[in-house]
């Protein structure tokens, strides 16, 4: 009997490790008791989902049972979402009705969340406002010491999306000076700078998709924006497949899966076929050995292989331009992107080939030699940005020693990069066999 208790023991320490490695229970915590308490007050059945701390993700759900492609991972009634209806029919309602000009859906979303986080305990939202993450890590709050090791085409959107939200500020304040009837304290103060950050990168990278109907009180801008409690705790994955949407029987946002999940692992769902780049612009973080990633080959970098001196360069660069042919070029996991390729093969055309141009732009082969010298041509972009992006980690090293304050920032970076790194040495690869094809 003892020895098959020791055995029983050994068992019950394994399946506890196990269970350790693949999430740690937190259902536990406060914070969940009270965000599921005030769920089931909206109609939210207990689902078999729980809030865990994963190794790979970070804060997500696991499930307690085993899921089978066509299963609803979770059912969110009408009641438990945060849309521009709950806006209106709070206090906040009658003001933006009378505002004009007109707010737009996204800046009644974020006065909401502001307004109700500076209410704290009085907030009928506090329980779901607990578990909102109290900072991001979307680019339009990194340090520009972080923006600038990203990618090129990144660190011109990063730089997008702060203008944007510092124009959102700044064209917003008299609106926020008119809900000055509604707090003891100065509008000023509550509807900050870093408040309004903070309120728009909640939205951006939590909403999910679900159209309304246009309402006077808004701008044109699509109305198609619902925070969705609990839901959002569901991390991505760009290898499952799932359904979501409206259900209109059962007036409820569900989600239905197109793949199997084990008993007590992590429940993933797609935000959609992004790619790396696309992940951290509009969510804050990366996929590690995300089948969708891609290195982005800018217009200058593509010129810089091709001689100044050929004279039909210009009308070259501008046949590209012309059929959009400078932008979205890329190098993926099977190697330069047919884009990419297409716009070098344009670029090699020798004089005498040049009337060939609209051939090779729809896959046409103009010679052997020039389909060489495309190849040549990205075999050496391709190393030019194999030892930009390794010059870039160098530094990011460097940085996490100087800077300890930057460090969380910086390793994200830090991932994109080297996930950038692994895909342009496989390209790399690929140019010296192109025999192993091309994507």
């Amino acid at each position: 009997m003892k020895k098959s208790r020791g055995r029983t023991g050994r068992k019950r320490r394994r399946k506890h490790l196990k269970s350790f490695m693949d999430g740690v229970n937190c259902s536990h915590k406060l914070e969940y008791i009270k965000l599921k308490k005030w769920l089931k007050e909206r109609g939210f059945e207990d689902s078999n989902l729980r809030p865990a701390e994963f190794w790979g993700t970070g804060r997500g759900l696991m499930t307690t049972k085993a899921l089978q492609a066509g299963d609803v991972i979770i059912s969110l009634p009408e009641k438990c979402l945060l849309t521009t209806s709950t806006v209106l029919s709070s206090c906040l309602g009658g003001h933006i009705e009378s505002w004009r000009p007109p707010v737009s859906p996204l800046l009644a979303l974020c006065t909401f969340l502001i307004a109700e986080r500076h209410a704290g305990d009085r907030s009928p939202w506090k329980p779901y406002l607990d578990v909102l993450p109290k900072t991001h890590t979307c680019p339009a709050c990194l340090e520009p010491d972080v923006i600038n090791l990203l990618p090129n085409p990144l660190k011109e959107k990063a730089q997008e999306q702060k203008m944007m939200i510092q124009e959102l500020f700044r064209s917003s304040r008299a609106f926020f000076s008119s809900l000055q009837p509604l707090f003891a304290e100065s509008t000023g103060s509550i509807f900050n700078f870093s408040a309004l950050e903070w309120a728009w990168c909640t939205v951006n990278t939590r909403t999910i998709y679900m159209e309304h109907p246009h309402r006077d009180c808004f701008s044109l801008e699509p109305d198609v924006y619902a925070l969705a409690p609990y839901l959002d705790l569901l991390n991505h994955s760009p290898n499952v497949q799932v359904k979501a949407g409206f259900n209109e029987q059962t007036r409820s946002y569900e989600i239905w899966t197109n793949s199997q999940c084990k008993k007590y692992q992590e429940v993933l769902i797609c935000y959609g076929p992004h790619d790396n780049q696309r992940l951290l612009l509009e969510y804050g973080f990366v996929s590690m050995d995300n089948p969708h990633s891609s290195v982005y080959v800018s217009a200058d970098t593509l010129l810089k292989y091709f001689s100044p001196l050929d004279k039909q360069r210009k009308a070259k660069v501008s046949i590209l331009k012309d059929h959009g042919f400078l932008e979205n070029l890329t190098f993926g996991w099977e190697g330069p992107s047919w884009r990419l390729l297409t716009a070098l093969k344009v670029l090699s055309l020798a004089a005498e080939q040049f009337a060939c141009w609209r051939r090779v732009l729809l896959g046409g082969v103009s010679s052997a030699r020039n389909e060489q010298q495309a190849l040549a041509a990205a075999a050496k972009i391709c190393q030019f940005l194999i030892e930009e992006t390794q010059h870039v980690l160098v530094q990011i090293s460097q940085l996490k020693k100087d800077k300890e304050k930057l460090k969380p920032h910086l390793a994200l970076v830090e991932m994109l990069r080297s996930e950038d790194l692994k895909i342009l040495q496989k390209s790399a690869e690929i140019l010296c066999n192109p025999n192993l094809g091309t994507a």
